[in-house]
Protein backbone atom coordinates (compact mmCIF):
# COMPACT_ATOMS: atom_id res chain seq x y z
CA UNK A 1 0.00 0.00 0.00
CA UNK A 2 2.84 2.48 0.82
CA UNK A 3 4.63 1.69 -2.71
CA UNK A 4 1.64 3.11 -4.19
CA UNK A 5 1.07 6.52 -2.47
CA UNK A 6 5.08 7.25 -3.61
CA UNK A 7 5.46 9.26 -6.54
CA UNK A 8 7.05 7.75 -9.98
CA UNK A 9 10.59 7.70 -10.11
CA UNK A 10 11.92 10.59 -12.72
CA UNK A 11 13.60 8.83 -15.98
CA UNK A 12 17.38 8.86 -15.69
CA UNK A 13 18.65 11.47 -17.41
CA UNK A 14 20.06 11.68 -21.02
CA UNK A 15 24.02 12.64 -21.31
CA UNK A 16 23.20 15.17 -23.90
CA UNK A 17 20.63 16.94 -20.64
CA UNK A 18 23.65 16.20 -18.63
CA UNK A 19 26.47 18.19 -20.33
CA UNK A 20 23.96 21.31 -21.33
CA UNK A 21 21.04 21.59 -19.91
CA UNK A 22 20.57 25.35 -20.50
CA UNK A 23 20.61 25.15 -24.31
CA UNK A 24 17.89 22.44 -24.93
CA UNK A 25 14.97 23.93 -24.27
CA UNK A 26 16.11 26.13 -27.61
CA UNK A 27 16.73 23.80 -29.44
CA UNK A 28 14.07 22.32 -31.99
CA UNK A 29 12.46 19.01 -31.23
CA UNK A 30 13.27 16.32 -33.62
CA UNK A 31 10.45 16.73 -36.93
CA UNK A 32 8.86 13.74 -38.01
CA UNK A 33 8.39 12.56 -41.36
CA UNK A 34 5.34 14.18 -42.74
CA UNK A 35 4.58 16.86 -39.87
CA UNK A 36 4.38 20.39 -40.68
CA UNK A 37 6.49 22.94 -39.99
CA UNK A 38 5.58 25.13 -36.90
CA UNK A 39 7.24 28.53 -36.48
CA UNK A 40 7.67 29.85 -33.01
CA UNK A 41 7.89 33.55 -32.37
CA UNK A 42 11.54 33.60 -31.95
CA UNK A 43 12.37 31.77 -34.68
CA UNK A 44 9.93 33.95 -36.85
CA UNK A 45 11.25 35.83 -39.92
CA UNK A 46 12.13 39.25 -38.41
CA UNK A 47 9.11 41.32 -41.26
CA UNK A 48 6.32 39.63 -39.96
CA UNK A 49 5.64 42.22 -37.62
CA UNK A 50 5.55 45.02 -39.73
CA UNK A 51 3.37 42.93 -42.40
CA UNK A 52 0.72 42.47 -39.77
CA UNK A 53 1.10 46.32 -39.06
CA UNK A 54 0.71 46.94 -42.93
CA UNK A 55 -2.03 44.98 -42.47
CA UNK A 56 -3.56 47.22 -39.54
CA UNK A 57 -3.08 50.24 -41.35
CA UNK A 58 -4.75 49.19 -44.49
CA UNK A 59 -7.71 47.99 -41.81
CA UNK A 60 -7.91 51.28 -40.09
CA UNK A 61 -8.30 53.31 -43.77
CA UNK A 62 -11.19 50.47 -44.68
CA UNK A 63 -13.08 51.05 -41.53
CA UNK A 64 -12.49 54.98 -41.75
CA UNK A 65 -13.88 54.86 -45.80
CA UNK A 66 -16.18 52.95 -44.54
CA UNK A 67 -17.55 55.64 -41.74
CA UNK A 68 -16.52 53.33 -38.76
CA UNK A 69 -14.38 55.82 -37.27
CA UNK A 70 -14.50 54.03 -33.44
CA UNK A 71 -12.96 51.20 -35.25
CA UNK A 72 -10.24 52.78 -37.16
CA UNK A 73 -9.73 55.16 -33.97
CA UNK A 74 -8.57 51.69 -31.88
CA UNK A 75 -5.98 50.48 -34.90
CA UNK A 76 -4.70 54.24 -34.93
CA UNK A 77 -3.83 54.05 -30.97
CA UNK A 78 -2.23 50.69 -31.01
CA UNK A 79 -0.24 51.08 -34.49
CA UNK A 80 0.99 54.76 -32.69
CA UNK A 81 2.64 52.78 -30.28
CA UNK A 82 4.60 50.76 -32.67
CA UNK A 83 8.37 50.98 -34.12
CA UNK A 84 6.76 51.42 -37.71
CA UNK A 85 4.14 53.72 -36.72
CA UNK A 86 6.03 56.87 -38.61
CA UNK A 87 5.91 55.34 -41.94
CA UNK A 88 2.58 52.90 -42.02
CA UNK A 89 0.51 55.83 -40.49
CA UNK A 90 2.20 58.72 -43.02
CA UNK A 91 1.63 56.05 -45.82
CA UNK A 92 -2.02 56.08 -44.85
CA UNK A 93 -2.34 59.45 -43.75
CA UNK A 94 -3.57 60.33 -47.60
CA UNK A 95 -6.82 58.36 -47.69
CA UNK A 96 -7.40 58.56 -43.74
CA UNK A 97 -7.27 62.35 -43.16
CA UNK A 98 -9.64 63.14 -45.86
CA UNK A 99 -11.96 60.34 -44.58
CA UNK A 100 -12.31 61.87 -41.07
CA UNK A 101 -13.08 64.90 -42.56
CA UNK A 102 -16.28 63.14 -44.54
CA UNK A 103 -16.81 61.64 -41.21
CA UNK A 104 -17.79 65.14 -39.74
CA UNK A 105 -14.95 64.61 -37.38
CA UNK A 106 -12.12 67.36 -38.55
CA UNK A 107 -11.10 68.22 -34.83
CA UNK A 108 -9.76 64.11 -34.95
CA UNK A 109 -7.56 64.98 -38.15
CA UNK A 110 -5.51 68.00 -36.22
CA UNK A 111 -5.16 65.81 -33.18
CA UNK A 112 -3.88 62.89 -35.33
CA UNK A 113 -1.50 65.10 -37.15
CA UNK A 114 0.00 66.68 -33.81
CA UNK A 115 0.43 62.79 -32.28
CA UNK A 116 2.14 62.21 -35.15
CA UNK A 117 5.00 65.00 -35.79
CA UNK A 118 5.43 64.60 -32.14
CA UNK A 119 6.44 60.91 -33.16
CA UNK A 120 8.59 61.96 -36.20
CA UNK A 121 9.28 65.78 -36.87
CA UNK A 122 9.78 65.08 -40.20
CA UNK A 123 6.63 64.22 -40.90
CA UNK A 124 5.32 67.30 -39.95
CA UNK A 125 6.17 68.63 -43.64
CA UNK A 126 3.83 66.11 -45.26
CA UNK A 127 0.83 65.90 -42.96
CA UNK A 128 0.20 69.58 -42.39
CA UNK A 129 0.04 70.38 -46.05
CA UNK A 130 -2.53 67.51 -45.86
CA UNK A 131 -4.33 69.04 -43.02
CA UNK A 132 -5.01 72.12 -44.43
CA UNK A 133 -6.49 70.83 -47.90
CA UNK A 134 -8.95 67.97 -45.34
CA UNK A 135 -9.68 70.50 -43.40
CA UNK A 136 -10.33 73.07 -45.98
CA UNK A 137 -12.59 70.92 -47.64
CA UNK A 138 -14.67 70.05 -45.05
CA UNK A 139 -15.23 74.34 -44.90
CA UNK A 140 -13.26 73.83 -40.74
CA UNK A 141 -11.77 77.09 -41.41
CA UNK A 142 -10.74 78.02 -37.90
CA UNK A 143 -9.01 74.58 -37.74
CA UNK A 144 -7.13 74.99 -40.63
CA UNK A 145 -5.86 78.39 -39.32
CA UNK A 146 -4.80 76.18 -36.39
CA UNK A 147 -2.73 74.02 -38.85
CA UNK A 148 -0.98 76.87 -40.69
CA UNK A 149 0.17 77.93 -37.06
CA UNK A 150 0.95 74.99 -35.98
CA UNK A 151 3.12 74.48 -39.01
CA UNK A 152 4.96 78.01 -39.05
CA UNK A 153 5.12 78.74 -34.89
CA UNK A 154 5.71 75.19 -33.51
CA UNK A 155 7.92 73.12 -36.65
CA UNK A 156 9.14 76.26 -37.94
CA UNK A 157 8.27 74.83 -41.77
CA UNK A 158 7.29 78.11 -44.35
CA UNK A 159 4.27 77.46 -46.29
CA UNK A 160 5.22 76.63 -49.39
CA UNK A 161 3.42 77.70 -52.33
CA UNK A 162 0.69 74.38 -52.55
CA UNK A 163 -0.36 75.14 -49.07
CA UNK A 164 -0.89 78.93 -49.61
CA UNK A 165 -3.18 79.00 -52.65
CA UNK A 166 -4.98 75.75 -51.14
CA UNK A 167 -5.41 77.38 -48.23
CA UNK A 168 -6.93 80.55 -50.57
CA UNK A 169 -8.72 78.37 -52.87
CA UNK A 170 -10.62 76.96 -49.32
CA UNK A 171 -11.63 80.45 -47.66
CA UNK A 172 -12.76 81.33 -51.75
CA UNK A 173 -15.04 78.52 -51.34
CA UNK A 174 -16.47 78.73 -47.99
CA UNK A 175 -15.63 82.08 -46.66
CA UNK A 176 -16.81 85.26 -46.92
CA UNK A 177 -15.16 87.95 -49.66
CA UNK A 178 -13.38 90.16 -46.89
CA UNK A 179 -12.00 86.88 -45.86
CA UNK A 180 -10.84 85.04 -49.10
CA UNK A 181 -9.36 88.87 -50.12
CA UNK A 182 -7.47 88.63 -46.49
CA UNK A 183 -6.30 85.28 -47.45
CA UNK A 184 -5.02 86.57 -50.73
CA UNK A 185 -3.43 89.54 -49.36
CA UNK A 186 -1.15 87.24 -47.37
CA UNK A 187 -0.40 84.74 -50.21
CA UNK A 188 1.01 88.08 -51.75
CA UNK A 189 3.31 89.04 -48.44
CA UNK A 190 4.76 85.84 -48.48
CA UNK A 191 5.82 86.20 -51.95
CA UNK A 192 4.05 83.94 -53.59
CA UNK A 193 1.99 83.90 -57.07
CA UNK A 194 -1.99 82.54 -57.23
CA UNK A 195 -1.88 79.66 -59.32
CA UNK A 196 -4.69 79.10 -62.20
CA UNK A 197 -6.76 77.41 -59.36
CA UNK A 198 -6.62 80.21 -56.86
CA UNK A 199 -7.19 82.76 -59.67
CA UNK A 200 -10.62 80.57 -61.16
CA UNK A 201 -11.74 80.08 -57.23
CA UNK A 202 -11.62 83.84 -56.53
CA UNK A 203 -13.32 84.98 -59.98
CA UNK A 204 -16.14 82.35 -59.01
CA UNK A 205 -16.94 83.87 -55.62
CA UNK A 206 -17.13 87.13 -57.41
CA UNK A 207 -19.15 86.51 -60.18
CA UNK A 208 -21.63 84.57 -57.95
CA UNK A 209 -21.97 87.28 -55.94
CA UNK A 210 -22.20 89.71 -58.94
CA UNK A 211 -18.73 91.53 -58.13
CA UNK A 212 -18.03 92.03 -61.28
CA UNK A 213 -16.04 95.47 -60.37
CA UNK A 214 -13.92 94.14 -58.08
CA UNK A 215 -13.28 90.80 -60.38
CA UNK A 216 -11.96 93.62 -62.53
CA UNK A 217 -9.70 94.90 -59.80
CA UNK A 218 -8.43 91.66 -58.91
CA UNK A 219 -7.47 90.50 -62.78
CA UNK A 220 -5.57 93.87 -62.70
CA UNK A 221 -3.96 93.21 -59.48
CA UNK A 222 -2.86 89.62 -60.43
CA UNK A 223 -0.93 91.32 -63.42
CA UNK A 224 -2.35 90.79 -66.68
CA UNK A 225 0.94 90.07 -68.69
CA UNK A 226 1.41 86.85 -67.17
CA UNK A 227 2.45 84.27 -69.98
CA UNK A 228 1.67 80.83 -67.68
CA UNK A 229 0.46 78.23 -69.27
CA UNK A 230 -3.37 78.34 -69.01
CA UNK A 231 -2.83 81.81 -67.40
CA UNK A 232 -2.65 84.29 -69.44
CA UNK A 233 -5.88 83.68 -71.31
CA UNK A 234 -7.73 83.29 -68.34
CA UNK A 235 -6.83 86.46 -66.84
CA UNK A 236 -7.95 88.62 -70.22
CA UNK A 237 -10.74 86.43 -70.29
CA UNK A 238 -12.03 87.51 -66.74
CA UNK A 239 -11.25 90.62 -67.59
CA UNK A 240 -13.03 90.70 -70.42
CA UNK A 241 -16.21 88.89 -68.49
CA UNK A 242 -15.95 91.53 -66.03
CA UNK A 243 -17.07 94.03 -69.05
CA UNK A 244 -19.30 91.50 -70.29
CA UNK A 245 -21.70 90.86 -67.77
CA UNK A 246 -21.97 94.73 -66.72
CA UNK A 247 -22.85 94.92 -70.48
CA UNK A 248 -20.03 97.79 -70.99
CA UNK A 249 -19.60 97.74 -74.53
CA UNK A 250 -16.62 100.70 -75.09
CA UNK A 251 -15.04 99.15 -72.38
CA UNK A 252 -15.28 95.52 -73.26
CA UNK A 253 -14.12 95.92 -77.03
CA UNK A 254 -11.15 98.24 -75.86
CA UNK A 255 -10.06 95.71 -73.18
CA UNK A 256 -10.35 92.87 -76.40
CA UNK A 257 -8.01 95.32 -78.65
CA UNK A 258 -5.46 95.49 -75.87
CA UNK A 259 -5.28 92.16 -75.26
CA UNK A 260 -4.59 91.66 -78.84
CA UNK A 261 -2.02 94.26 -78.99
CA UNK A 262 -0.32 92.41 -75.96
CA UNK A 263 0.49 89.63 -78.28
CA UNK A 264 -2.12 86.88 -76.85
CA UNK A 265 -4.35 84.48 -78.85
CA UNK A 266 -7.89 84.75 -78.72
CA UNK A 267 -9.37 80.90 -77.80
CA UNK A 268 -13.31 80.31 -78.04
CA UNK A 269 -13.75 81.42 -74.51
CA UNK A 270 -12.76 84.31 -75.33
CA UNK A 271 -14.53 84.99 -78.42
CA UNK A 272 -18.22 83.94 -76.82
CA UNK A 273 -17.84 85.98 -73.88
CA UNK A 274 -18.34 88.57 -76.87
CA UNK A 275 -20.70 86.47 -78.66
CA UNK A 276 -22.66 86.78 -75.42
CA UNK A 277 -22.88 90.41 -75.05
CA UNK A 278 -23.90 90.88 -78.14
CA UNK A 279 -26.52 88.17 -78.51
CA UNK A 280 -28.18 90.14 -75.21
CA UNK A 281 -28.25 93.21 -76.68
CA UNK A 282 -29.60 91.60 -80.20
CA UNK A 283 -25.89 93.40 -81.60
CA UNK A 284 -26.54 91.64 -84.75
CA UNK A 285 -23.86 93.50 -86.74
CA UNK A 286 -21.55 92.51 -83.96
CA UNK A 287 -21.88 89.23 -83.90
CA UNK A 288 -21.49 88.29 -87.67
CA UNK A 289 -18.01 90.19 -87.01
CA UNK A 290 -17.16 87.66 -84.49
CA UNK A 291 -17.84 84.71 -86.28
CA UNK A 292 -15.75 86.40 -89.40
CA UNK A 293 -13.51 86.99 -86.90
CA UNK A 294 -12.91 83.28 -85.54
CA UNK A 295 -12.99 82.24 -89.35
CA UNK A 296 -9.91 84.51 -89.77
CA UNK A 297 -8.37 83.23 -87.04
CA UNK A 298 -8.83 79.16 -87.18
CA UNK A 299 -11.09 79.25 -84.29
CA UNK A 300 -13.99 76.83 -84.34
CA UNK A 301 -17.16 77.78 -82.86
CA UNK A 302 -19.09 75.58 -80.63
CA UNK A 303 -22.14 74.83 -78.99
CA UNK A 304 -22.29 77.98 -77.16
CA UNK A 305 -21.04 80.30 -80.30
CA UNK A 306 -24.17 78.62 -82.38
CA UNK A 307 -26.69 78.76 -79.32
CA UNK A 308 -25.68 82.97 -78.87
CA UNK A 309 -26.83 83.76 -82.53
CA UNK A 310 -29.99 81.31 -82.29
CA UNK A 311 -30.90 82.98 -79.19
CA UNK A 312 -30.61 86.88 -80.63
CA UNK A 313 -32.38 86.30 -83.67
CA UNK A 314 -35.27 83.70 -82.04
CA UNK A 315 -35.27 87.54 -79.77
CA UNK A 316 -36.07 89.12 -82.60
CA UNK A 317 -38.33 86.96 -84.62
CA UNK A 318 -35.90 86.06 -87.17
CA UNK A 319 -35.66 82.18 -86.81
CA UNK A 320 -36.21 81.71 -90.55
CA UNK A 321 -32.65 83.54 -91.02
CA UNK A 322 -30.84 81.27 -88.64
CA UNK A 323 -29.77 79.22 -91.74
CA UNK A 324 -27.74 82.25 -92.93
CA UNK A 325 -25.87 82.53 -89.51
CA UNK A 326 -25.13 79.23 -89.60
CA UNK A 327 -23.54 79.00 -93.11
CA UNK A 328 -21.31 82.00 -91.96
CA UNK A 329 -20.00 79.71 -88.60
CA UNK A 330 -19.59 76.75 -90.89
CA UNK A 331 -16.06 78.18 -92.25
CA UNK A 332 -14.46 78.40 -88.81
CA UNK A 333 -12.61 75.00 -88.58
CA UNK A 334 -15.08 72.91 -86.77
CA UNK A 335 -17.60 72.31 -89.70
CA UNK A 336 -19.96 74.71 -88.72
CA UNK A 337 -23.38 74.11 -88.91
CA UNK A 338 -22.49 70.28 -89.91
CA UNK A 339 -19.99 69.31 -87.22
CA UNK A 340 -20.11 67.79 -84.16
CA UNK A 341 -22.14 69.58 -81.83
CA UNK A 342 -19.22 70.06 -78.90
CA UNK A 343 -18.63 72.48 -75.87
CA UNK A 344 -15.24 74.43 -75.76
CA UNK A 345 -16.48 77.57 -73.41
CA UNK A 346 -14.83 77.79 -69.94
CA UNK A 347 -17.55 76.85 -67.69
CA UNK A 348 -16.80 80.18 -65.56
CA UNK A 349 -18.98 82.00 -68.34
CA UNK A 350 -21.72 80.33 -67.74
CA UNK A 351 -21.21 81.40 -64.09
CA UNK A 352 -22.22 84.64 -65.33
CA UNK A 353 -24.42 84.54 -68.18
CA UNK A 354 -26.10 80.94 -67.65
CA UNK A 355 -26.59 78.67 -70.61
CA UNK A 356 -28.71 80.28 -73.36
CA UNK A 357 -31.76 78.43 -74.62
CA UNK A 358 -30.61 77.14 -77.72
CA UNK A 359 -27.29 75.80 -75.14
CA UNK A 360 -29.32 73.72 -72.81
CA UNK A 361 -32.11 72.27 -74.98
CA UNK A 362 -29.79 70.80 -77.12
CA UNK A 363 -27.50 69.54 -74.30
CA UNK A 364 -30.69 67.93 -72.94
CA UNK A 365 -31.44 65.95 -76.08
CA UNK A 366 -28.05 64.89 -76.60
CA UNK A 367 -27.80 63.44 -72.90
CA UNK A 368 -30.81 61.81 -73.42
CA UNK A 369 -30.46 60.28 -76.98
CA UNK A 370 -27.50 59.10 -75.40
CA UNK A 371 -24.90 56.74 -77.48
CA UNK A 372 -26.68 58.33 -80.72
CA UNK A 373 -24.83 61.76 -79.53
CA UNK A 374 -22.95 61.71 -83.02
CA UNK A 375 -25.54 61.57 -85.48
CA UNK A 376 -26.21 64.97 -83.92
CA UNK A 377 -25.52 68.31 -85.76
CA UNK A 378 -25.69 71.78 -85.34
CA UNK A 379 -28.24 72.24 -88.44
CA UNK A 380 -30.66 68.89 -86.68
CA UNK A 381 -30.58 70.36 -83.15
CA UNK A 382 -31.59 73.50 -84.79
CA UNK A 383 -34.43 72.10 -86.37
CA UNK A 384 -35.49 70.33 -83.42
CA UNK A 385 -34.98 73.75 -81.25
CA UNK A 386 -36.76 75.95 -84.01
CA UNK A 387 -39.83 73.33 -84.13
CA UNK A 388 -40.47 73.31 -80.14
CA UNK A 389 -40.26 77.24 -80.46
CA UNK A 390 -42.81 76.89 -82.83
CA UNK A 391 -45.42 74.34 -80.52
CA UNK A 392 -44.57 76.67 -77.91
CA UNK A 393 -46.14 79.56 -79.27
CA UNK A 394 -49.45 77.95 -80.17
CA UNK A 395 -52.18 77.55 -78.34
CA UNK A 396 -54.41 74.09 -77.76
CA UNK A 397 -57.82 74.29 -76.79
CA UNK A 398 -59.33 71.47 -75.14
CA UNK A 399 -63.04 71.32 -75.37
Amino acid sequence: MGSLLLPPRPPPPSPASSSSPARLSFLPSPRRRGAVASCSPRTAPPHDGDAAAAAAAALMVAHAESGDFAAAQSIWSQLLLSSAAPRLLLAAAPRLLPAYARLGRSDEILLAVRELAARDAGAARVLYPLAVSSLGAAGELALMEDAVADMSSIHGLPVDSATGNAFLLHYAASGTLPQMESAYDRLKKSRLSVSGAGIRAMATAYIRRRKFHRLNEFVADVGLRRRDTGVGNLLWNLNLLSFAANFKMKSLQRAFLEMVGEGFRPDVTTFNIRAAAFSKMCFFWDLHLTADHMRRDGVAPDLVTHGCFVDAYIERRLGRNLGFAFDRLAGGGGGGGGGEPAVETDGIVFEAFGKGGFHASSEVLMEATGGERRRWTYYKLLRVYLRKQHRKNQIFWNY
